[in-house]
């Protein structure tokens, strides 16, 4: 069981879930996210043990503040849960898209390493053991059609949990690579294509949370997604590719449905 956390991403579906669970066990959570009144509501179960913090996950400088004051406050942190992200269509042919893909990257990968960042020292030096988690996605496995940001965001964070858990292993520290299908979020509520093994966030929390403590190093939500996802990559690529631009595509910024990008200039959320 868990004792101290570290939660991003603490205002959306699977965030809430994720502290709710936490915080009914007895750990101390630090509440990161962007949603102030979500977060106050979650530290009202446990003001005691909960404190909350809005920085951008990509701001390296509001990270470190943030880490330092829960450190102060609470101490080290047996577990860190990287999950804030983002999600949305793209097209290479907009140039405003091009800032929808940087913001995405900064927000899904820089924002994972600048999460880990303030506390990985601590962690390592108590000697006592802890967990890192970065939640990417199945997305992250193979590119799919009008998804080219989301999908390059979460195989750059697969590759960069990779290299940490090898960094890591002659450490008491242990990283943890979780990769959700499509979760009942906020994230997929704008889709209009086929989600199969749609999961709902109470149910995608107490799973990962079970998989960590039974020290399973990469977690797919739910496993099902997993075995379908590797049963169509087998497939000839030009017929997997065919399969997939049969599909709707995700909502880009601007267009109905989009889920909102925070910090994305005013410019890329209007699309041509």
């Amino acid at each position: 069981m868990f004792r101290n956390a570290v939660i991003t991403g603490a205002c959306g579906g699977l965030g809430q879930a994720l502290a709710r669970l936490l915080i009914g066990q007895g750990a101390h959570v630090a509440l990161v996210g962007m949603n102030t009144s979500a977060l106050n509501d979650l530290a009202a179960l446990a003001p005691e043990r909960c404190r909350v913090y809005t920085p951008d996950v990509s701001d390296a400088l509001a990270m470190q503040a943030m880490g330092a004051d829960w450190l102060q406050h609470h101490g080290t942190p047996d577990l860190v849960i990287a999950n804030a992200g983002v999600a949305g269509g793209f097209d290479t042919a907009e140039s405003t898209d091009l800032a929808v893909m940087r913001r995405m990257l900064e927000i899904n990968l820089l924002g994972v390493a600048s999460t880990f960042h303030p506390f990985l020292r601590a962690m390592r030096d108590s000697g006592q053991g802890g967990a890192l988690v970065g939640v990417a996605s199945v997305a992250g496995w193979r590119g799919m059609p009008g998804n080219g940001a989301y999908c390059a965001s979460k195989a750059g964070l697969i590759a960069y949990l990779q290299s940490l858990r090898a960094e890591l292993r002659p450490t008491r520290l242990t990283v943890h690579t979780i990769s959700p299908g499509y979760l009942r979020t906020a994230l997929t509520a704008g889709n209009t294509f086929a989600m199969p093994g749609l999961l709902g966030p109470d149910e995608a929390a107490s799973a990962l949370l079970q998989g960590l403590v039974q020290g399973r190093e990469h977690i797919v939500l739910p496993r099902r997604i997993g075995w379908l996802s590797k049963a169509l990559s087998l497939l000839p690529a030009r017929l997997h590719d065919r399969i997939l631009l049969g599909q709707p595509r995700k909502p880009r910024a601007g267009q109905a449905g989009a889920t909102p990008i925070p910090g994305l200039p005013p410019s890329s959320s209007s699309p041509p």
